[in-house]
C-alpha cells in the first residue's frame, strides 16, 4: 500500500496539466503537519471556464483556476500554497481511486 506522496511537485503538475490523459478530478489529500488532518480536494473539470478547482481551503466554498500551475501555487492553505507545503502532502485518493489503484492504472504512462 502506497502512503504519503508518490510524486514530486513537478511530476504532479505535469499530471494535472494532462487531465485529458489521467483521472485527476476528485483528488483527496491532507497535510501531515496539520493537527486535525483535515481533508482537502482538488480536480479539473474541462466543462467549466476555470477548470481547475479546490475545495476545503482558506477560501469559503473553494476556488477555481485557469491553470494547474495557478492552483498549485495559490496561497490558500493556511496562507501557503500547495507547492510550499508539498513535503507534507499525503494523497488519499487521486481521481477518485486509491493511490495504489491510480498508480497501477497509469504505471505505463510516465
Amino acid at each position: 500500500m502506497t502512503t504519503g506522496n508518490p510524486f514530486s511537485y513537478e511530476k504532479f503538475l505535469w499530471i494535472l496539466e494532462r487531465d485529458h490523459m489521467f483521472l485527476v478530478d476528485e483528488t483527496r489529500f491532507y497535510f501531515n503537519d496539520d493537527a486535525d488532518k483535515s481533508e482537502h480536494y482538488l480536480g479539473c473539470l474541462r466543462a467549466f471556464q476555470k477548470p481547475y478547482w479546490v475545495g476545503y481551503c482558506d477560501v469559503p466554498d473553494g476556488c477555481e483556476f485557469d491553470t494547474a500551475y495557478e492552483l498549485l501555487n495559490a496561497p490558500i492553505y493556511d496562507g501557503r500554497s500547495l507547492r510550499e507545503r508539498w513535503e507534507n502532502v499525503v494523497f488519499e485518493e487521486i481521481g477518485g481511486l486509491s493511490v495504489d489503484d491510480w498508480l497501477k492504472l497509469y504505471r505505463n504512462n510516465f
